[in-house]
């Protein structure tokens, strides 16, 4: 039988966030993010391994719609059944699919202190435009260039610290409740994007209700955005596949055809 190598004629790129202590990569008051020595050798073994500790959100992950849909039966707003499909029950193959990518880096350092610009749908309807509509089982992209805070120490404290817990410096641009009406309109169920969260730094609560509660799900914390065509590559995010998870780290990564 001939060998299939679904690579062969491509370019893989990593869009995926590192994780370790140092960078940015938790939200802030969660739990924050630790990788020690567990085992070393050569003084207490013949081998060495770290254990984990992280938020389900840390990095680039996805959110599953427990995230803000609470389950049946527990009495609180918006509780519908799709608050009890967690990150395990996931079809991996929604979290692949022709990548749209909307170049949105001219928003970044627009907003005030602590307040995100909005992304809006007349954004979006401007990239249609030009490229054509959005179809159901795209992954639409928003490339903010926001990754680029994403950086260790000090450096990285524009991604998330200043925004959210500080309220000292500006937010990461963020769609707007229309933005993602007009997504669920043309089929897209899954959006990614290069900030720390879909939803808004001022407010991010709105537009998780409105797009988990449809259904959709959001990768969020990737890297590397503006190295993809507007069409053209494909995306794939497989993440860890956590029972009753209400999202998952995991990696992310496009294919690109190799230009002769």
């Amino acid at each position: 039988m001939k060998r299939f190598d679904p690579l062969k004629g491509t370019t893989l790129l990593d869009l995926s966030a590192p994780l370790g202590e140092g960078l940015p990569g938790t939200w802030p008051g969660h739990q924050p993010f630790a990788h020690r020595v567990w085992r070393d050798f050569p003084a207490s073994s013949v081998y060495k391994t770290h254990f984990l500790v992280m938020d389900e959100h840390c990095g680039t992950h996805f959110d599953a719609p427990p995230h803000f849909i609470p389950p049946d039966g527990s009495g609180l707003p918006l509780a519908g059944p799709l608050g009890a499909r967690g990150a395990d029950q996931v079809d991996p193959a929604r979290l692949c699919g022709p990548a749209a990518v909307v170049d949105l880096r001219d928003l970044s350092g627009r907003g005030e202190p602590g307040v995100s610009p909005w992304i809006t749908a007349d954004r979006l309807q401007a990239w249609e435009a030009e490229h054509g509509p959005f179809q159901a089982g795209d992954i639409v992209l928003l490339a903010t260039g926001w990754s680029g805070h994403y950086r260790p120490g000090p450096a990285g404290h524009a991604y998330l610290q200043g925004p959210v817990a500080e309220r000292s410096s500006p937010g990461w641009p963020a769609p707007d409740l229309g933005a993602i009406r007009l997504l669920a309109e043309r089929g897209v169920t899954t959006v990614g994007t290069d900030t720390p969260s879909m939803g808004a730094a001022h407010d991010g609560a709105p537009v998780h209700q409105e797009a988990l509660g449809r259904g959709m799900l959001f990768i969020e914390g990737l890297c590397g955005l503006a190295a993809l065509p507007p069409v053209g590559a494909y995306f794939l995010f497989l993440p860890l596949k956590l029972v009753d998870g209400t999202g998952s780290p995991g990696r992310a990564v496009a294919l690109l055809p190799e230009t002769s």
